[in-house]
This record gives C-alpha cells, sequence and structure tokens, in this order.
C-alpha cells in the first residue's frame, strides 16, 4: 500500500474523531428515548458507528499509520 500523505492522514484522524463524537452524542440521547421503535433505531446506530470506528481502527493498525496528532 502507498504510504498515506499529511492530508489524508489529517482526514483519517478528523473522521474517526467524527464518528468517536457521534457515538458519544448517540449513547447520551439514547438515554432519554422512551418510544421503543426510536430506542431500537437509536440502538443501531450505535451498532453501525461501532462498526465503522472499528474499521478505521483495523485500517490504521494494520497499514501502520499514526493518527494520534490533534487535528487543528
Amino acid at each position: 500500500m502507498r504510504k498515506l500523505s499529511e492530508v489524508e492522514m489529517q482526514s483519517l484522524a478528523a473522521l474517526l474523531k467524527m464518528e468517536q463524537d457521534g457515538l458519544i452524542v448517540q449513547r447520551a440521547v439514547n438515554t432519554l428515548i422512551t418510544d421503543e421503535n426510536l430506542k431500537r433505531q437509536g440502538e443501531a446506530s450505535v451498532l453501525a458507528a461501532e462498526g465503522r470506528i472499528k474499521g478505521l481502527q483495523q485500517f490504521v493498525n494494520e497499514n501502520q499509520v499514526s493518527v494520534s496528532e490533534e487535528v487543528q
């Protein structure tokens, strides 16, 4: 695999941060939901976000990409 550019690494870090922040918000919102159908959709959203995060983390690990720097 080719080496990622600085912009690609920053984009990857930003995407991972966005997914993590979205997951935190969705979990918080799920505690407030009382409708059962909406609650199931919220839980499915959490599972989907966790899957996307795991996929991004796997890509980072497999390709030895360093995204530990804070995106400014």
